[in-house]
């Protein structure tokens, strides 16, 4: 048997085992400790296991083509087509539809939702900007503002690249590693990057970038420490980004309108997901 994949122990696999087996595809899977792993019997059918394997992630029909389920109609296919992806990880989706929803709030409320999710809260007086403290409004109970920030943005651009990459790299996440280790970058980097932002005197700032940071950073290198797990990200994507984040900290930047990054937060997001990619890939490679 070969060993192909590895998967949370709490993912649901029957679908996608009685589509190998309907397209004759030897295969076994076994409950280890670090999760469920997908084994092959014939390593001459490795590359239509992984075809499968791909639909199945994203959520496609798995049946051989001309065999799909009748009957049903085809707009609530469509719909069904649309919700699986999001169904089958759920930690991705609901940060990204909750980012959606705060900007479109936003857009109908202005500026009361961000003084409500900045860090701290913001108020004007005597005609300029006021910042409450950091211990005082953690204090009086409002935990949030430490995660808050992370699903504001400022404008459509911002708020699109922000979403894609969240999909990019949190479904792979979320579906190679679960939603509970989904869950604990969100956090973990959404408030490592807003603390490490806000130590450098900002208040004004938000997105989702941190996290996305910290999800380049645990893919890239899950992919380089458990290929076997499943990870992917293209090697030109990690320069690139990398290659965005040390631009926007220079001065050149400025020049080009990109004066006003959250670098710090982009910084601080990429070594929790570095830390938490480090550690847990040793922790398995252990078992």
């Amino acid at each position: 048997m070969y060993r192909v994949m590895l998967l949370p122990h709490d993912t649901d696999t029957r679908e996608l085992r009685q589509a190998l087996w309907a397209q004759r595809i030897g295969h076994r899977v076994t409950d280890e400790g670090e999760g469920q792993v997908l084994w092959l019997a014939d390593p001459r059918q490795q590359e239509a296991m992984q075809r499968l394997v791909m639909r199945w992630q994203r959520g496609e029909p798995l049946a051989p083509d001309g065999q799909e389920t009748r009957g049903r109609p085809p707009m609530r296919d469509g719909l069904s087509a649309w919700l699986t992806p999001l169904r089958q990880v759920p930690v991705t989706a609901s940060a990204l539809v909750l980012c959606l929803l705060v900007f479109v709030v936003m857009s109908m409320l202005g500026d009361s939702v961000i003084a409500a999710m900045t860090i701290v809260p913001v108020s004007v007086s005597g005609g300029q900007l006021a910042f409450g403290g950091l211990g005082e409004t953690l204090g009086s109970g409002q935990l949030w503002r430490l995660l808050s920030p992370a699903f504001l943005h400022f404008g459509w651009m911002h708020l699109v690249f922000n979403m894609l990459w969240l999909w990019v790299f949190g479904r792979q996440v979320e579906a190679y590693h679960g939603r509970g280790r989904m869950l604990t970058l969100l956090l973990a980097a959404g408030i490592g990057g807003n603390l490490a932002q806000y130590a450098t005197g900002t208040v004004l700032f938000g997105g989702m970038s941190g996290v996305d940071f910290a999800l380049l950073g645990y893919v890239w290198l899950m992919a380089r420490r458990r290929p076997g797990d499943g990870f992917f990200v293209p090697q030109m994507l990690v320069v690139f980004m990398l290659g965005w984040m040390v631009f926007t900290m220079t001065e050149m930047a400025g020049l080009f309108g990109f004066g006003n990054v959250a670098n710090e937060a982009h910084l601080g997001g990429l070594v929790v997901g570095l830390a938490l990619g480090w550690y847990h890939s040793r922790r398995t490679q252990s078992h």
